[in-house]
């Protein structure tokens, strides 16, 4: 038997009184576990195995196959996610998110990145803002980070704009038809990457630099990645909405 912290990916029934769940955790990835006879009302797991349950998981641990849950400590049910409809979809989209980053890179720093943006939705901290930080940060792990110090055709520091199609910044000299942003999103977009989400305390974002953020990040990761989920589009919709 094994202890692993991690958060619940996916949940399904199986049978008629158990369940299995798909863990993402900060030893091992991703793993499977059947959780036997939760689904009955006197079960203490029955309350433990919804969709973005952050715990410690006490498994007999088969690798690469089904491992058994025995039982869980609960760190954080999120509730504050969990009431809001906003705040649960952008949290659903990074849990699918990061299920699919692990899948290119298995390093613990992408659970703690994770959890980290976790705790400041959940702490009512913007959560766009948040996702597009932890967005940018991920493409480190996916191997397809943009220039984000120099102009990546001739390494110039006098930046012009910011380019998903040519890769990161432009500057003055380089400039053709590119569509420009503002010096603000150019400051903003590099403080996203070496920012520590954990030590976040204050958010001030303009609702122009959080677009012209979002639309690049959106635009990069449909050009680069190769990664597409339909929990995004729906956080899409609901942005166009609000603007």
């Amino acid at each position: 038997m094994i202890e692993v912290e991690g958060i619940i990916l996916t949940s399904q029934d199986y049978g008629e009184t158990s369940k299995i769940i798909n863990v993402i955790t900060k030893q091992y990835g991703i793993i499977g576990m059947i959780v036997k006879g939760c689904k009955n009302i006197k079960s203490p797991l029955r309350s433990t195995t919804d969709k973005l349950t952050y715990g410690k998981f006490y498994i007999y641990y088969k690798k690469d196959k089904l491992s058994t849950l025995t039982n869980v400590d609960i760190i954080d049910n999120f509730k504050n996610i969990k009431k809001d409809i906003i705040k649960i979809s952008f949290a659903t989209y990074l849990l699918e998110l990061t299920g699919q980053v692990l899948k290119h890179s298995l390093n613990f720093e992408i659970f703690d990145l994770f959890i980290s943006a976790l705790i400041k939705i959940n702490e009512n901290y913007d959560p766009l803002v948040i996702m597009n930080i932890l967005e940018l940060k991920y493409l480190d792990y996916l191997g397809v980070m943009p220039i984000l110090d120099k102009c990546v055709k001739c390494g110039n520091t006098a930046i012009k704009t910011l380019s998903s199609d040519i890769g990161g910044f432009i500057c003055s000299k380089c400039y053709t038809n590119q569509k420009l942003v503002s010096s603000k999103t150019i400051k903003l977009i590099r403080m996203y990457y070496y920012v520590d989400i954990a030590k976040i305390t204050k958010l001030e974002v303009s609702k122009e630099a959080k677009n012209e953020i979002n639309v690049f990040l959106n635009d990069y990761y449909d050009r680069y990645t190769g990664l597409y989920l339909k929990s995004k589009n729906f956080i899409n919709n609901l942005n166009k909405l609000e603007i």
